[in-house]
């Protein structure tokens, strides 16, 4: 399995095949432009698979590609934060489609919504009681990769829906296409921008529940959902506050070299102008434009899946956007933090009271 791995990330860095690491789908990171053989080159030309430049982006003087040709090239792949900020995300009324045992102080329910034509299916929980005056809060809960076809509804996850449910708040678990019996084709979440739109269209449908507060809306996120809490905050300012767990969240640019690189081989590398290209097309890119929403960020030490780098790097890109947030070390913890669970949990709690 290393070995095809190996092959894989080679691939990527040539320009002709996507990495897929711990999760059996596609990256977004099939570099437009493919490095000639050595020897006097202005640019790296363009891969045959690829779109180019062409002549309505601009380049420089000397006919680099320019900043502003690689803008205009991540703005036309449908995963970038600019081709989703032009779709709408109408949402629908969500439908009951079976109650379910319900928590200690809160309903239970499967729903479905509407997303792209698709009847999407979800977990929702809402608290019992009067509905406090504006609605009571509201996060919006993105799952990990699970692969599609063994996806169900009511499992996995269960402990941290009810740490919140419990807490007060309303939550909504997305299926995603292609999951359970949600329709659609599930296409991953990183190449793709199906299940961000799910997302987004998720927290429309919360919006017109009158049970919900549309002003203290967040989102929460493990791993690949991680990724999607940060699509859609950076989408839709109405989410407020994220807190991601062990989230595939460094720049496009690094997953491309650094997600388990090689054994005992040459770490893949990157020439400038493809590493500018998944830079820009990264959501890391536009961190600036959180204005201020808070981030918490929690992850383990020993975490096999996601490196713990991937949080330092993240970190570090929101320190240099100048954006808030706080982030939590768990030394020799996995994935999902199971050492730590209630610790985790009662700090994210609190960080949505705090913060939503």
């Amino acid at each position: 399995m290393r070995r095809l791995i190996n092959v894989v990330v080679w691939l990527l860095v040539l320009g002709v095949g996507y990495l897929a690491v711990t999760q059996p789908q596609t990256l977004p990171f099939k570099v437009p432009w493919r490095t000639p053989a050595p020897g006097p080159q202005v640019e790296p030309t363009p891969a045959p698979d690829q779109p180019a430049p062409g002549p309505t982006v601009q380049t420089g003087p000397l006919g680099e590609i320019t900043d502003a040709a690689i803008g205009a090239l991540v703005a036309r792949q449908p995963i970038s934060i600019q081709a989703l900020r032009a779709r709408e995300y109408p949402g629908s009324t969500m439908g009951v489609v079976r109650n379910l045992n319900p928590g200690s102080n809160y309903s239970r329910q499967v729903i479905s919504y509407q997303s792209d034509g698709l009847k999407i299916f979800a977990l929702l929980t809402v608290p019992r009681g009067v509905v406090p005056k504006g609605g009571w809060p509201t996060i919006v809960f993105n799952h990990g990769y699970i692969p599609p076809n063994v996806y169900r509804t009511t499992e996995r996850y269960v402990a941290y829906q009810d740490a919140f449910a419990r807490a007060g708040y309303v939550t909504l678990k997305s299926d995603y296409r292609g999951h359970g019996d949600s329709e659609g084709t599930a296409r991953g979440g990183y190449n793709d921008p199906g299940y961000t739109v799910d997302v987004l269209n998720a927290a429309a449908s919360l919006k017109k529940d009158p049970r919900v507060n549309r002003g203290r809306m967040g989102v929460w996120g493990h791993s690949m959902g991680g990724q999607l809490s940060l699509r859609a905050m950076l989408v839709d300012p109405d989410l407020k506050a994220a807190s991601l767990w062990a989230g595939v969240m460094a720049s496009y640019d690094i997953l491309a070299t650094d997600w388990n690189p090689p054994s005992g081989e040459q770490q893949p590398t990157l020439d400038n102008l493809n590493r500018r290209y998944l830079r820009a097309l990264s959501p890391n890119a536009s961190l600036q434009e959180l204005d201020g929403r808070p981030i918490q960020l929690h992850q383990g030490t020993a975490d096999k899946d996601v490196p713990y780098s991937f949080q330092k790097d993240f970190a570090d890109d929101l320190r240099a956007a100048r954006q808030r947030f706080s982030a939590y070390k768990y030394p020799g913890d996995d994935h999902n933090l199971s050492g730590n669970l209630r610790l985790a949990l009662d700090r994210s709690v609190a960080f949505f009271k705090e913060n939503l």
